[in-house]
């Protein structure tokens, strides 16, 4: 014997309701971000300093122009006494497209062009740095979303420390991705304040597979006194202990960098 159920109307109108609450947060999860680092290697402080006037003067002003609000440009800790001399714009776009798109107005931007002419047209035996190289990212799953860092101490106090880590196989690199977002390896640096500005997939660059990420410090003392909690924190000795997450980390870069004064941040 077959039993019938018939629903009420209200029944029906919450069930719908709860519907649509579902697909509107389904909808509102945001896409996660790329990142381009652009890195200029130079080798004395005259292209150090022609390579900060273009991009204090022309590049950032361009950038903004095009819609992105939020740049961040930094240096080598002590670039004048650091053996390799470097200066790191970091930029994120909401997709691709956005990224072509900005591209392209930048090409015609004529403002760009007028203040930017001394570095453009700088002569082949005085170039304005060595060489540059980029690096594209996408935002990692669990912070899809980069976020500026809060600082009250002067900008030439702070601490920008930037990770490379690289893998030796794909499926360990992977692996390593996994081990910060559904591992929470992200939350303890949250949890004990380190500020994580982005956390990156390595799309395009020279040491792939590798990710990169980025948080920052109020001044070195606060970086290493910072790093001492998560070492000795205990989810942090649980996680790193797990048998599913050994050997997916075979080198670790670690860069200390400082903002300029026309960083955004």
């Amino acid at each position: 014997m077959k039993t019938k159920y018939k629903l009420s109307r209200k029944t029906i109108v919450v069930i719908v309701c709860m519907m649509h609450l579902l697909v509107s947060s389904v909808k509102a999860a945001p896409a996660r971000q790329f990142y381009h680092l652009l890195i200029y290697h130079v080798k004395d402080n005259t292209q150090e300093k022609s390579t900060d006037k273009f991009l204090a003067e022309a590049w950032l002003p361009a950038l903004h122009r095009a819609g992105l609000k939020q740049v961040g440009v930094f240096k080598t800790l002590n670039i004048d006494t650091a053996a390799d001399k470097k200066i790191y714009v970091l930029t994120a776009y909401q997709s691709l497209a956005q990224f072509h798109k900005i591209s392209k107005l930048l090409a015609a931007d004529q403002e760009l062009n007028v203040k930017g002419a001394a570095y453009a047209d700088a002569k082949y035996d005085a170039p304005p740095f060595i060489r540059k190289e980029v690096i594209l990212m996408e935002a990692f799953a669990g912070m899809p979303i980069w976020k500026a860092p809060v600082f009250t101490t002067p900008r030439s106090e702070r601490i920008y420390e930037l990770r490379s880590y690289e893998s030796a196989t794909e499926k360990l690199y992977q692996n390593k991705v996994h081990m910060f977002n559904e591992g929470n390896e992200m939350k303890i640096f949250e949890r004990i304040g380190a500020q994580p500005v982005f956390y990156g997939e390595v799309l395009a660059g020279s040491r792939m597979p590798n990710l990169m990420y980025m948080t920052t410090y109020s001044d070195k003392k606060s970086r290493d006194e910072h790093w001492k909690i998560f070492g000795n924190d205990p989810e942090w000795k649980r996680l790193s202990a797990l048998p599913e997450y050994q050997h997916n980390m075979q080198k670790a870069e670690v860069i200390f960098l400082t903002p300029t004064e026309y960083s955004d941040f």
